[in-house]
């Protein structure tokens, strides 16, 4: 085996590295800004919202992300919508973890004591305070770690959008593979890469979870 080739292609995978970080980071503040939005409209908005909201969740929960990549990139155009590849890897995976970021919101969300956010509303705190000082201190804590799990999914599943042409780590990989014939060294050291960085994520989460509940474990 060459493991030299890979020394060669540093740039252009670590240009397509990048690019991967950059789109998953902007996709996953998109989803979770979705999560958010489509958790506020189930918990408080009104029925036709709600309803809505529901169609959309139990629509992605159904749907592959590569028939989302699809759509976005081959059939919107034929209705006049054409999308930079960039923006479709964005767009799909947004549009795709969004409901799954809700679910986890909602379900921790639901699982502070009612009885909690009645005191509250007692002693005079506004929807607002009373969300912040607290649902969020307790919610928070419990969405991390399947929060994490599905950031690390969406990590993973933008090495779909190579299919697509989106310039990003896989798409690299491929394009290193096609002019090196070495599958075993570049395919390797992405999938070293991809383990890594998810490794790192979930150390991370997981530490800032402890972090968090810090108070809990002291007190038990």
């Amino acid at each position: 085996m060459e493991w030299s080739v890979i020394v060669d292609r540093i740039p252009d995978l670590a240009n397509g590295l990048l690019q991967t970080l950059w789109i998953c980071a902007a996709g996953a503040l998109s989803g979770l800004t979705i999560g958010a939005a489509v958790t506020l409209a189930q918990l408080s908005g009104p029925l036709l919202l709600r309803t809505l909201t529901e169609a959309y969740v139990a629509l992605c929960l159904g749907l592959p992300l590569l028939i989302l990549i699809y759509i976005l990139f081959y059939v919107l155009p034929m209705y006049g919508v054409t999308l930079s590849p960039a923006t479709v890897g964005v767009s799909a995976l947004a549009i795709y973890y969004g409901p799954y970021f809700a679910m986890v919101m909602r379900a921790a969300i639901l699982a502070v004591p009612a009885g909690q956010v009645e005191a509250a509303s007692a002693i005079g705190l506004s929807p607002w305070r009373t969300a912040v000082h607290v649902l969020l201190p307790q919610a928070v804590p419990a969405m991390l770690p399947p929060l994490a799990g599905l950031l690390i999914g969406l990590f993973k599943d933008s090495a779909l959008l190579a299919v697509v042409s989106v310039p990003e780590f896989m798409f690299h990989a491929r394009e290193a593979v096609a002019d090196t014939y070495a599958p075993v060294e570049i395919y390797g050291a992405v999938a070293l890469t991809y383990w890594a960085l998810s490794a790192v994520c979930a150390a991370a989460a997981r530490r800032l979870e402890l972090r968090l509940t810090a108070h809990t474990i002291v007190a038990t």
